[in-house]
């Protein structure tokens, strides 16, 4: 059977067995424990991410007559079209001020690792891996999915 630690070590990269365990999420990169700055916890991502495709989900019944979830299925050219307004949305919104909808409801907003407002390839790159949705389902041991690990991008506290 495979272990969260056995995957972990491809996440890691290499050397990462051998290297001292931090202490908090995000030691690692720099950040503090706590407070402004530091690592956005999944809790807080999830119910950021749950507003963005709760907004979008209204937006794709106001404009395409996209059902809500509690109104009736969708059709798969109606997925398209809702994933298509989720993704316009964190291309715009994390490429121009670095947080979501959502994000900014939570108090989180996504940077570079150099603390800057993700540049546009960096919110293409993270955009386009979490509208695949399996890359976010993985994440090291300071709380980055692939899809951030691959963009260099990191969730912080605001």
């Amino acid at each position: 059977m495979v272990d969260r630690k056995d995957i972990g070590s491809w996440l890691e990269g290499p050397g990462s067995r051998s290297a001292a365990p931090s202490a908090y999420p995000g030691e690692r990169l720099g950040m503090p424990r706590e407070g402004s700055g530091s690592m956005g916890r999944f809790g807080r991502r999830l119910v950021g991410v749950v507003i963005d495709w709760s907004a979008c989900q209204a937006i794709a019944a106001a404009l395409f007559g996209v059902p809500l979830p509690f109104r009736g299925v969708a059709t798969s050219t109606q997925t398209l079209i809702l994933l298509a307004i989720f993704a316009l949305e964190n291309l715009l919104l994390l490429g121009t001020t670095g947080y979501t909808l959502g994000h900014r409801i939570v108090g989180l907003r996504v940077a570079s690792l150099d603390g800057r407002t993700p540049r546009p390839f960096q919110a293409l790159v993270r955009t386009v891996l979490l509208c695949l949705f399996l890359p976010a389902m993985f994440w090291d041991k300071d709380g980055r999915g692939l899809h951030d690990k691959a963009a260099g991008t990191v969730i912080v506290r605001s």
